[in-house]
C-alpha cells in the first residue's frame, strides 16, 4: 500500500508538470489552450522522430524538443492567438480548440493510430531501495526535475522584470501597454514557455507510459484538474494538485485497479466545490 501510494505521489509530479504549462496560459495570460495536451502529444512524436535520427537517449533529445516546441509556442501566439485578444472569451478558445483537431488528425496521419512510447534504456528498470520499498529512478527523477522546473518558474515569473511584465499584461493590457511593456511579445514569450514545459513533460511520459494521436485530451484532463486543484495563479500550487490526483488515483486502483482514474475525478469535483479557488489560491485583497 505504502509502496502504491508513493508511486501515486511520483505520477502526480507529472500531472503537475502536465499542469504548468496551462496554468502560465491560464492563471497568468488568463487564457485557455484547448490544445495543450495535443501539444504534449505532439511533443513526444517529435522527440520519438528526433531520437530515431540522432539516435540519442530521450533525455539527450529533450533541450532540443524544448527549443522546438518554445518557437512553435511563439508563432501560433504571435500567428493565430494574438489575433483574437481583446475580442471576448470565447474567440481564443475556439481557435486552439481547431488546433486541437488539426493537430490529433495531422499526427494520425503520420504516426498512424498505432501506440508508440520512448525508449529509457536501463533507466527504465532501474530502482533503489527507500526503507521497506522500492521506487523507480524515471519516477524520482520525473519529480526531481518536475521540482527543479517549478522552482525555476516560479523565481522567473516572481523575481523577474519578464515575469512582472507578463503579470501586469495579465492584470491590465492597456495599462501595460502605457507603461511601456511590449504585450503581444510578452504573451508570445510566455506561450513558448508553456509549450517548452510541456515538452519537458512529454518526453517523461513517453518514457513512462504509451502515446498515440487520441491522447492529447486526457492529458489536457489531467492538467487542468492539477491546476484547479491547486489553484489559478498558484504555480507550486498546481504540482500540489497534480501529486494530489496522483495519490487519489492510486488510492482508487488499492480498491479496484481500474477505479483510479474514476477516484481522481471524483476527488477533483469534491475538490472544486469544496474550494472553487483551489487549495493553493492567492488571496487578493480588494
Amino acid at each position: 500500500m505504502l509502496e502504491t501510494l508513493i508511486n501515486g505521489a511520483l505520477v502526480g509530479a507529472l500531472y503537475g508538470l502536465y499542469g504548468l504549462g496551462l496554468s502560465l496560459c491560464l492563471g497568468l495570460m488568463r487564457q485557455i489552450n484547448m490544445a495543450h495536451g495535443d501539444f504534449i502529444v505532439f511533443s513526444a512524436f517529435l522527440a520519438l522522430q528526433l531520437i530515431d535520427l540522432l539516435g540519442v537517449h530521450p533525455l539527450l533529445a529533450m533541450p532540443l524538443v524544448a527549443i522546438i516546441m518554445f518557437a512553435a509556442g511563439w508563432l501560433v501566439q504571435r500567428l493565430f492567438i494574438e489575433r483574437t485578444l481583446g475580442r471576448g472569451e470565447m474567440p481564443p478558445i475556439l481557435v486552439t480548440f481547431g488546433f486541437s483537431i488539426i493537430l490529433q488528425n495531422v499526427m494520425l496521419e503520420l504516426f498512424s493510430a498505432d501506440t508508440r512510447s520512448l525508449d529509457p534504456g536501463a533507466l527504465g528498470a532501474a530502482a533503489v531501495q527507500l526503507g521497506p520499498v522500492t521506487v523507480g529512478i524515471l519516477p524520482l527523477l520525473t519529480l526531481a526535475v518536475s521540482v527543479g522546473i517549478f522552482g525555476v518558474t516560479a523565481s522567473i515569473f516572481g523575481a523577474t522584470r519578464f515575469g512582472r511584465a507578463v503579470r501586469a499584461t495579465s492584470d491590465n493590457e492597456q495599462t501595460a501597454q502605457l507603461m511601456g511593456i511590449a504585450t503581444k511579445r510578452v504573451f508570445a514569450n510566455a506561450m513558448g514557455l508553456a509549450l517548452a514545459i510541456s515538452a519537458v513533460a512529454a518526453i517523461f511520459y513517453g518514457m513512462r507510459g504509451t502515446f498515440d494521436p487520441s491522447t492529447g485530451p486526457e492529458r489536457m484532463l489531467f492538467a487542468f484538474e492539477a491546476v484547479i486543484l491547486g489553484g489559478l495563479g498558484s504555480v507550486w500550487g498546481t504540482l500540489f494538485g497534480g501529486i494530489i490526483l496522483g495519490l487519489s488515483q492510486s488510492a482508487g486502483t488499492l480498491i479496484i485497479p481500474s477505479l483510479g482514474p474514476l477516484v481522481g475525478h471524483v476527488v477533483f469535483l469534491i475538490g472544486l466545490l469544496a474550494v472553487p479557488s483551489g487549495l493553493f489560491a492567492k488571496k487578493v485583497r480588494v
